[in-house]
């Protein structure tokens, strides 16, 4: 019986194309969009997850997000230090500042401070220069895209910055030693590195400007527990990179309107799908009316009936869902090259092919339905 379904299915070759197209549709945006959502919501968090070298992160209770600084006193370092079941606890500095390029271009910039003795919480990949030449007299490390391209650092609007170039930060001048490429963050400012006593230099004096502590928990002790030891202590807030991570997420994509933006955008290639598979079906079923009426009439029951309208729906469903979803990837695959934020997990194409079965039966809700109230004597009419 599900074989006569396929070739009832696949004769009207017309409605059969217009159910997969519409249903392809439906399943390229459903897991196109949700990919990009999910590319946008690990970018708030890359400089979290590749800064994770310590356990902890302490901050003033008021930060909301990694980049919402609200710097604490130089004091309160050495009080978390006290704390029982702190390994280590080093500053960092992290803040924005106005860059004048040689070519006399202000650029804002993200200056990252790293404690002067063991320069904990480097970037990632240093692609040329080192890590100790931060050491050096106003040195500054840059980062740089995959092409190898200063961000949005230039010299004289078109050279890259290059090794010994000269540039000023807030009046300062520093000196490039080096570069790293870093994995693209949500925000999109440029981000140096230099030591943690010249970036204090450099900014704005004011009475409190550490704006990270690190900590790393000593062996055997779980981060949770040091967590709520140093809040208890201090009255600052501690986040392990996880929870650091999360609070920054989901900070971002309530307050930007990502969520919601995305969240209508996916529901919107549900109801296409459904509309459209469900109008092309119930189409199908009305100009095979009397096939199924002879079926019904040679004694096949509704049941049976049903079980070949689900296999036709379960055959459109996959066959469309596998073009979506091919097609989503595709274009996400050659959209990188404008480094758009795709990121396609497993879960999203779980979700994404239940929706689109979902949306699929839904659609056949109505053709089945009438089918089950079809008479026999229909095919007997003339």
């Amino acid at each position: 019986m599900n074989y006569i379904a396929l070739k009832m299915l696949i004769g009207d070759k017309v409605k059969y194309l217009a159910l997969v197209a519409g249903v392809s549709f439906a399943a390229l945006l459903i897991t196109q969009q949700a990919s990009i959502f999910m590319g946008f919501a690990l970018r708030t968090g890359t400089w979290i997850r590749e800064t994770a070298v310590a356990d902890l992160w302490v901050v003033d209770e008021q930060v909301e997000f990694s980049e919402d600084f609200k710097p604490v006193s130089e004091t309160m370092l050495q009080r978390v230090r006290g704390v029982d079941g702190v390994a280590w606890a080093v500053p960092m500095y992290k803040n924005y500042l106005r860059t004048r390029l040689p070519d006399g271009t202000l650029v804002q910039t993200r200056i990252i401070g790293l404690d002067d003795a063991t320069l904990t919480g480097g970037p990632p990949e240093i692609v040329e220069g080192s890590l100790a030449d931060l050491r050096q007299d106003r040195a500054v490390l840059v980062n740089i895209d995959q092409a190898g391209d200063s961000l949005r650092l230039k010299r004289d609007g078109d050279r890259p910055l290059r090794i010994g170039d000269r540039i000023s930060i807030n009046d300062n001048e520093a000196v490039v030693v080096g570069f790293y490429r870093a994995s693209r963050e949500f925000f999109w400012d440029p981000v140096l590195y230099t030591t943690y006593s010249r970036a204090l230099s450099w900014s704005p004096q004011q009475r409190k400007q550490l704006t990270y502590i690190l900590v790393k928990a000593r062996e055997g002790v779980e981060p949770s527990m040091v967590a709520a030891s140093i809040r208890a202590a201090t009255g600052l807030a501690a986040y392990t990179n996880v929870e650091f991570e999360r609070r920054t997420t989901d900070d971002i994509l309530a307050k930007t309107g990502i969520l919601v933006n995305f969240g209508i955008t996916i529901t919107l290639g549900f109801v296409i799908g459904l509309l459209v598979a469900g109008q092309t079906f119930y189409t199908f079923v009305l100009d095979n009316l009397r096939h199924f009426g002879a079926l019904k009439a040679m004694g096949l029951g509704n049941g049976r009936v049903l079980t070949m309208l689900s296999a036709q729906v379960l055959v459109v469903a996959m066959i469309g869902y596998g073009l979506g979803v091919g097609a989503a990837a595709i274009a996400g695959k050659a959209l990188s090259v404008v480094d758009l934020a795709f990121t396609m997990t497993w879960p999203i194409v779980l979700a994404g092919g239940a929706a689109v079965l979902v949306c699929c039966f839904i659609a056949g809700v109505l053709g089945m339905i009438r089918v089950v109230r079809l008479e026999p004597a229909v095919v007997f009419k003339s």
